[in-house]
C-alpha cells in the first residue's frame, strides 16, 4: 500500500453528501465489512468504511441501515458534519508552510519535473500546492488519482452515515480528532516527508496506486473478505517507507485507541453503531481482535 490509503482513512477531504444520493442505487447489497460486538446485553455494530465513494455505493444494505436506525449513537473517526474551522486549523498547522516563510529547498523542487505532469493531469494549479508540505502534496496527488478513477470525497461513506444519523436525530460522536490525525503526519521529519512524497509519485507513475485503489474499492463494494485479507497482507509486507508508515502509524498505532473508544460506546449504549476505515478491521492487531482481547463477544456478519 502506498499513499492513496491516506485519503481513505483521513477525514480531511470529506465534503457534505447530497441527500438525494441516498436513493441513487436501486439494489442494496453488502458493502465493506460488518461485525457485531456484544457485552452485558448491549450490542454495537462495527462497520468498515472507505473515505471516498461512488453513486452505486448507496443505499447501504438493510442490516446496517437497521443498525443505524436503532442506534443510540453513531461513532465515526471524524464527523464530516463537524465545524470545518477545526479541520482548517489543523491543515494550516500540520500541512502547510507558515505564511510568509520561505519554502525549504527539498524534494518538492527536486521532483518538480515529475510533479508537473501529475498536477496537469489532475487539474491542480501549481501555485495552489506550492505552500503544501511534502506529505500534504502526496495526499493531494492521491485525491487526484481517485478522482480520475471516478471515486469522490463528497460521496464518502462517512458523509453518508453522518447525514443519515443527523436526519434521524441520532448523536454523532468522534473517536478521534482532526488535530490528532494530522499531527501524525506532521510528526514526520522533513526527510521522511520527502520519502513519503517520493513513494507516492513513484506509485502513481508505475500505476500501482491506481491498481490498489481499484482493488480496495472493489473489495469494499462487494464485501470481499478474502480480498481484504490479501490487501492487509500486502500492506504489512510492503517495504516502502509510505507503506510502513501507513501500517505502523496510521493503522497499528491508532487501533488501540479506536478499540478503547468503541468499547466505551458499547458499555454506554444498549444499541450503537461505529464506522471506521475498513483496513482497521482486518489483518493482525485489528480493532476486532483488540475488542476480543477485552473479553467482548465479536462476530463477523460479513
Amino acid at each position: 500500500m502506498r499513499s492513496q490509503i491516506i485519503v481513505m482513512f483521513c477525514g480531511l477531504f470529506l465534503l457534505p453528501l447530497p441527500a438525494a444520493l441516498a436513493e441513487a442505487a436501486p439494489v442494496a447489497q453488502n458493502r465493506g465489512a460488518l461485525f457485531r460486538v456484544q457485552d452485558a446485553g448491549h450490542t454495537l455494530y462495527l462497520f468498515g468504511t472507505i473515505h471516498v465513494g461512488a453513486p452505486d455505493f448507496y443505499p447501504l444494505e438493510p442490516t446496517l441501515t437497521q443498525a443505524l436506525e436503532g442506534a443510540g449513537a453513531l461513532a465515526l473517526e471524524i464527523d464530516p458534519g463537524a465545524d470545518p474551522r477545526a479541520a482548517l486549523r489543523a491543515v494550516l498547522k500540520y500541512g502547510m508552510e507558515a505564511p510568509g516563510s520561505q519554502v525549504p529547498a527539498d524534494c518538492r523542487q527536486t521532483l518538480a519535473p515529475r510533479l508537473a505532469p501529475l498536477l496537469q493531469k489532475y487539474g491542480i494549479a501549481p501555485e495552489a500546492v506550492a505552500p503544501m508540505k511534502p506529505w500534504m502534496l502526496a495526499s493531494m496527488l492521491a485525491i487526484g488519482e481517485f478522482s480520475k478513477l471516478g471515486y469522490r470525497s463528497d460521496l464518502a461513506v462517512d458523509n453518508y452515515l453522518s447525514q443519515q444519523a443527523r436526519a434521524r436525530k441520532i448523536p454523532v460522536l468522534e473517536l478521534e480528532s482532526m488535530e490528532g490525525q494530522l499531527a501524525l503526519f506532521g510528526a514526520m521529519t522533513p526527510v521522511d516527508q520527502c520519502r513519503f512524497l517520493e513513494d507516492g509519485v513513484a506509485s502513481i507513475e508505475d500505476q500501482e496506486q491506481s491498481q490498489e485503489a481499484r482493488e480496495i474499492a472493489n473489495a469494499w463494494r462487494t464485501a470481499d473478505a478474502a480480498a481484504f485479507d490479501k490487501l492487509a497482507a500486502k500492506a504489512a509486507t510492503d517495504p516502502s517507507f509510505a507503506a510502513q508508515f501507513v501500517q505502523k502509524v496510521l493503522l497499528d498505532g491508532r487501533n488501540p485507541a479506536l478499540a478503547d473508544g468503541i468499547a466505551k460506546l458499547l458499555a454506554r449504549e444498549k444499541s450503537s453503531l461505529a464506522a471506521i476505515g475498513v483496513l482497521h478491521l482486518v489483518g493482525t492487531k485489528s480493532v476486532p481482535d483488540l475488542l476480543r482481547q477485552k473479553g467482548l463477544k465479536v462476530e463477523r456478519v460479513y
